[in-house]
């Protein structure tokens, strides 16, 4: 399924407040309640390409609860493949909502900084992220097939030096050759130290923080991009203030000025769990009157 056919589409990192529900329903699924919500803000707020909300779980434990080889926080034998599909359920619905859905995976290396050995399988954690992205290249292949528009993984940890980026690369190429929708990499904070070697992994959309990174901005237009495109996050998530429309038009512009309007996305800079409801459905609101301005000047 083609991404949508219009200048400056819209998106989300991925996850969203988790609302709870009341009654039966509630009682039936816990957090049922909180997807119907994060996908109805979303669409209320006009995005474009929407996510589940990412409600079940924080980034981790989302993905590993469901790998055989992992208990707790643990790895206690071989990494394999989950027995079903993790995410695609609540994927599915949001597709009952719009044709434009990406599937979110946790990055490889991301998890396995997450997780703690305790079996002798594993010498290291480098040795544990190929069989996680065999794991993930599996979810991939099951959110392709639902019918996912793009797909995004993140790695946060990429950005912090604590990865090996020869291992990660390989990792993330190993989930991203299985499907043939863009898929889109994720990564948090300053990327001054790891650009190049970030640039290098063969994805199609390089999705980063530039609204509390805006050094990103120089970094990334200094390079030669090919046909890559970028998401230019304009949300500070790690915050509840709402931001002004004409601040978010301004970046937006920035964005365009830098790069074309043909090879931007816009969403926030990362994921919004950590965001009330009341902030974060705000903080899309505006992004996409911004977006919309930005538009009509094109």
């Amino acid at each position: 399924m083609p991404l949508p056919e219009l200048l400056l589409p819209t998106t989300v990192v991925g996850s969203y407040p988790v609302v709870k529900g009341r009654g039966l329903r509630a009682l039936l699924d816990p957090l049922r309640p909180a997807l119907e919500t994060a996908i109805a803000d979303q669409m209320n707020a006009g995005v474009d390409i929407i996510s589940d909300g990412q409600v079940r779980g924080e980034m981790i434990q989302i993905f590993t609860t469901h790998l055989p080889g992992v208990r707790g926080q643990q790895v206690i034998g071989k990494v394999l493949p989950a027995a079903g599909p993790i995410t695609v359920h609540d994927t599915r619905f949001a597709l009952t909502k719009t044709r434009f859905v990406k599937g979110l995976l946790t990055g490889p290396s991301t998890l396995a900084h997450g997780l703690q050995l305790a079996t002798p399988h594993y010498r290291s954690r480098e040795e544990l992220v190929p069989d996680l992205a065999a794991a993930l290249a599996v979810e991939a292949v099951a959110l392709e097939e639902a019918g996912v528009a793009m797909l995004q993984i993140d790695e946060p940890i990429f950005s912090t030096g604590v990865a090996d980026l020869d291992i990660g690369r390989k990792a993330v190429e190993q989930v991203a050759n299985q499907v043939s929708v863009p898929v889109a990499l994720h990564t948090c904070g300053d990327l001054a130290q790891v650009i190049d070697r970030v640039l290098a992994i063969r994805v199609d959309i390089h999705d980063c923080e530039f609204a509390t990174c805006p050094a990103n901005l120089d970094l990334f237009s200094a390079r030669d991009l090919g046909k890559k495109k970028i998401g230019l996050g304009c949300l500070d998530s790690s915050s509840d203030t709402i931001e002004n429309v004409d601040a978010i038009a301004r970046l937006i512009r920035n964005g365009v000025d830098r790069f074309g309007a043909e090879r931007l996305l816009v969403d926030p800079d990362c994921g919004m769990r950590m965001r009330t409801r009341e902030a974060a459905s705000a903080k899309l609101a505006h992004m996409v009157e911004a977006t919309g301005i930005v538009r009509s000047e094109l």
